[in-house]
């Protein structure tokens, strides 16, 4: 299969220097594997609706009813590791981002991750930051992305940024803010090297970024979800496009590669993709798995969503599959699960799916 000519990403340089910076300011990275031994909130088992639906859980009330918070692409541990566990412990990741409410002077907090331990149900939000080195100084910013898909790939998380193209962190990279060098909860920055990030003890600073571009006369890839498919050779991500209307609603892939778990490229630096085919009309998230494409969709916030499954340009519907607004899907190998999460507040699942039941 021919990549597309028309479409490409180029990867941005690594923010080391800034990255590097905010460390020592913090005393030094602390990894994954600490933030999982101090998760801070109770998450419990849910009931959610959905004809499909095979086990839900659920946040605490204050996540479950924020208006603030939304959440939308999800990967898991099975994503990250052929082990399908880090540190033993069964994860799924959950991406949200933050409307700015009315009247709100502490601005748009960005997006955050959300770090679910399957077996205990504990979890903790991480928020996405920006550090930068402005006139000598560094600064810090929110990453402000819909982050509507997520790939948690070995080291590295890649965070879906719709027209921008996606967003790439290391997660070795993750910060923890002390006590003692804790700012003001009400917004983000660093003064008097205190730093503030929006009342967040840990942060998760954006590396590097995949701009996207298109050649002229060729419509750009809108970066809505993605996923990772591990039974290519080599593994890939698939990305698609949320579309109304008369949009488009493009789905493609991208190989990995499978040394550094980041995209292939050609002789000219630039990644491009491979077409997989046209999905349908309010595509939330897709997933391939065992070979046959999976795709979820939303009838708003009252209405059951679907679940389509099939091949590419012919998908077929299976209708009140999932809860109100389900949004993307990835999928768990050994237990044959797919997984997904659904955004609306007061009525807001981690939830699977049966793969065989859509079959």
């Amino acid at each position: 299969m021919p990549a597309h000519p028309g479409l490409h990403l180029t990867r941005t340089e690594e923010n080391v220097e800034e990255i590097d910076a905010l460390a020592r300011l913090l005393g030094g990275r602390v990894g994954l594997e600490t933030m999982l031994g101090d998760l801070d909130r109770q998450g419990r088992r849910g009931l959610a609706p959905g004809l499909k639906v095979h086990r839900s859980f659920t946040f605490d009330a204050a996540d479950r009813r924020d208006e603030r918070w939304w959440p939308q692409g999800i990967s898991t541990s099975a994503d990250a590791s052929e082990a399908e566990t880090i540190g033993g412990r069964r994860i799924v990741a959950v991406a949200w981002y933050a409307k700015k409410l009315p009247g709100d002077a502490s601005g748009n907090h960005g997006s955050r991750i959300t770090f679910f331990d399957l077996d205990t149900r504990r979890y903790r939000h991480v928020l996405l930051v920006v550090p930068k080195i402005e006139d000598g100084r560094l600064v810090l910013a929110p990453l402000r992305a819909h982050a509507g898909g997520i790939v948690w790939s070995g080291p590295y998380l890649h965070v879906a940024a719709t027209a921008k193209g996606f967003h790439t962190c290391r997660l070795d990279d993750l910060l923890r803010i002390p006590d003692d060098l804790a700012g003001p909860t009400s917004g983000i920055g660093i003064e008097d090297d205190r730093v503030s990030s929006h009342g967040y003890r840990y942060v998760l600073p954006v590396r590097f970024s995949y701009s996207a571009a298109a050649a002229e006369g060729e419509e750009r890839l809108r970066y809505s979800f993605m996923s990772l498919d591990r039974d290519t050779t080599p593994p890939s991500l698939v990305v698609g496009e949320y579309a109304r209307g008369k949009q488009t609603r493009r789905l493609v892939r991208f190989a990995l590669d499978p040394e550094t778990h980041l995209l292939s490229t050609a002789d000219d630096n630039l990644a491009r993709p491979f077409l997989l085919g046209d999905g349908v009309r309010r595509m939330q998230g897709a997933v391939m798995a065992r070979g046959r494409l999976h795709v979820t969709t939303s009838e708003g916030p009252w209405g059951l969503g679907s679940l389509y499954a099939g091949a590419p340009g012919e998908l077929r519907q299976h209708r009140w599959a999932t809860p109100m607004g389900p949004e993307d899907i990835t999928y768990w190998p050994s237990t044959d699960l797919l997984w997904s999460v659904s955004e609306h507040p007061r009525r807001r699942w981690i939830y699977a799916v049966r793969r065989a039941s859509v079959t």
